[in-house]
């Protein structure tokens, strides 16, 4: 068995995610079968969410690599299929002015420049493979939850404009009902035109059958459960086969077994995210609660809430929370969710829950995402860490890990700095749990005492 640093239930396919998503998606058009006996290919992608299936629609469709997927379930079903459906900027936990630091003024920029290609590059993905992802919504919004976060929105006004080249829409207090971003203890939201929601598993979806009619092989059922290599070959046994590799690309983000390559051991951190919706809100519903955008938000908490009215009328509602991902503590979680809406929006205090499901978001040890290979064997390509911001992100780090793989250019012009250096261990790895609660802690502090 697969070794994690959390209860092994959260990674049985077996047991049911429970999310809207699943129930409200089409099934997969394609067929994903289980590898059996002994195949052998150029590139080997191991994971089959976004940035997986992208890697491998993009080696199949614009490099014409014989390219096969390796995946535990089905297409989707980690982060890919349980997120909030948010496709925007984002992908590290750490300033832009941080960023530069690192890395200098220009690789800061071309990081945000790569950021507002991934948005585009899942749109432009979805129509030129003719599938729909229930786009909704314009931008995104954050929400000072405080007067001192009003003073951080003013400055990202001027950020934004230098930064990424286009003007947003600071609500005042007063204006928030206008503009239908009512929510408790709100002080003021800022409104930034880029990215749009959508329905995550459609996406997944979508990019499976793509990847699928493009000429990739995608296995589902397909567990790694051993890796060699012998003779410049990657070997990736699962309970029905051998896959041989010349090439390997991980794209397993926060599902990444502790077990599976020794490169990759200590060095993700997954935090839990939990995710509730409503039934669907009548309008006058709607109007007395005073939400009735459907772009995305978030607050300004370090420990944030993320929430978007959902195309059917549904509210969305997200969160980090919790250190256990055993069963047992499930039913408290989703307790706590509701009370969360209660708190944050009033008037929905009573509306009943239809769905509530759990996933991992990927934390690395320096706070952004990855996209390089391993410093002691080129042909493993690691394409993973969003830090909750996965959706564009991801697909973007797969096109990147696919011309990796294809070395269509140094590996320098592929992947700014910030996000093409390997990934870094955590210190002291074993403790990576207490290093997660010691920073709810803290951040809880932050947002709610200091």
């Amino acid at each position: 068995m697969a070794q994690h640093i959390y209860h092994p239930a959260a990674f049985d396919p077996s047991r049911p995610v429970g999310s809207y998503w699943d129930a409200t998606a089409e099934p997969l058009t394609v067929d994903t079968p289980a590898l059996s006996g002994d195949e052998t290919c150029e590139v080997a992608v191991i994971g089959a969410g976004y940035t997986g299936l992208s890697a491998a629609l993009h080696l199949a469709r614009d490099h014409g690599v014989d390219v096969r997927v390796l995946e535990k379930a089905h297409p989707g079903w980690g982060a890919s299929g349980r997120n909030g459906g948010f496709c925007c900027l984002g992908g590290t936990k750490v300033s832009h002015s941080t960023l530069v630091k690192r890395h200098g003024d220009a690789e800061a920029r071309r990081f945000s420049a790569a950021q507002r290609e991934a948005i585009a590059l899942v749109r432009d993905l979805s129509e030129s493979e003719g599938f729909d992802v229930e786009a909704s919504g314009d931008g995104d919004i954050e929400v000072a939850h405080d007067k001192g976060a009003v003073r951080d929105l003013e400055a990202t006004v001027a950020h934004i404009r230098d930064v990424h080249g286009v003007d947003c829409t600071l609500y005042r207090k007063a204006e928030l009902r206008r503009a239908g971003m009512v929510m408790e203890g709100a002080e003021a939201a800022l409104h930034l035109p880029l990215g749009f929601g959508l329905h995550p598993m459609k996406y997944a979806r979508g990019l499976a059958a793509a990847t699928v009619n493009r000429g990739a092989g995608v296995h589902g059922q397909s567990p790694v459960e051993a890796w060699q290599k012998t003779d410049g070959w990657h070997v990736l046994s699962t309970p029905g086969g051998r896959l041989r590799a010349k090439t390997v690309i991980v794209a397993t983000n926060g599902y990444t077994a502790e077990d599976l390559h020794p490169g990759l051991t200590g060095r993700v951190l997954p935090a839990l995210s939990n995710v509730i919706t409503t039934r669907p809100l009548t309008e006058a519903e709607r109007e007395a609660q005073g939400w009735t955008t459907h772009a995305m938000a978030y607050d300004s908490r370090n420990l944030l809430h993320y929430f978007r009215l959902l195309p059917d009328g549904r509210f969305l509602l997200g969160a980090r929370g919790g250190v256990s991902a055993a069963p047992d503590g499930t039913e408290r979680m989703q307790d706590d969710m509701r009370k969360r809406l209660a708190r944050m929006f009033p008037a929905w205090a009573d509306v009943e829950i239809s769905h509530f499901w759990r996933g991992f978001v990927c934390m690395t040890a320096d706070l952004v995402p990855h996209v390089a290979r391993l410093p002691d064997d080129g042909s493993v390509i690691h394409a993973l860490g969003y830090h909750g911001n996965g959706v564009a992100m991801g697909t973007w780090s797969g096109r990147a890990a696919a011309r990796l793989a294809v070395r269509d250019k140094p590996d320098h012009e592929i992947v700014p700095a910030a996000a093409g250096q390997p990934l870094p261990r955590f210190p002291l790895p074993g403790l990576r749990p207490l290093y997660l609660r010691g920073a709810y802690v803290a951040y809880w502090l932050m947002d709610e005492v200091l």
